[in-house]
This record gives C-alpha cells, structure tokens and sequence, in this order.
C-alpha cells in the first residue's frame, strides 16, 4: 500500500530571464524566502522559494505561455491583509465568491501565471 502524503512544491514556468522578477514578487511582495537549487539544477534557470512548509518552484520553459486555467492554490489567514497588500504594491486582484465557504481571490506572477488565494469561513 502507498498513500500520498503531501504535495512537496508546485512548479510554476517562467520565461528565460526570469529570476529577479520572480525575486521581487515571492520575496519583496508575498514574504517567501528563497531557497538554494542542487548545484546541477542551477544550470536550467530558475528560482526556487519557501514559505514555511509551502514550496514554490519556478522554473524556464521556452517557448514560454503562462498557465491562465491550472494554479496552485494557497489557504491564507487574513485574507483582507493580503489583498489590501498586494494592491498597495499594484497587484491586481481578481474577486470570486463562487467559492461556498470560503473567501477567495485570483492573482497573478509576474508572468502572468494563475494564483488562487482563499481562507476558509
């Protein structure tokens, strides 16, 4: 038998180029911290990041498109604070109460992939 348990880190693709936007949006906006690539890994590009057991794994892939439907999806606490913080640093928020249950909104990186952000009622 087998069981699944966790999801260790979600990729993201980002086009060539992309590390220090990466930086600026998951480090300087959403408070994660950067994480060091095996040494092999560094030669692909990229940016790998943390945020306390959440993983977020950036990755270049050329030619590059942005994921508008597939996202990962990050339970918050203080949905309000966030939100408010990312419009102060010209984040665009997309609101969605289709959700029962739950407060959520939609966002995006940098290059223009899909978040979803929620906080359970």
């Amino acid at each position: 038998m087998y069981r699944f348990k966790a999801i260790d880190h979600i990729q993201l693709a980002a086009p060539k180029g992309c590390e220090d936007s990466a930086r600026k949006f998951f480090i300087d906006i959403l408070g994660f911290e950067e994480m060091e690539k095996p040494e092999e890994l560094k030669k692909r590009g990229g940016v790998w990041f943390r945020n306390g057991s959440t993983q977020i794994h950036i990755g270049v892939e050329e030619p590059f498109a942005p994921a508008k439907k597939a996202h990962p999806a990050f339970e918050v606490e203080n949905i309000v604070a966030l939100k408010k913080h990312l419009s102060v640093n010209g984040v665009e928020v997309i609101e969605d109460n289709n959700l029962p249950g739950a407060n959520r909104f939609y966002t995006a990186d940098p290059f223009g992939n899909r978040i979803e952000i929620l906080e359970w009622i």
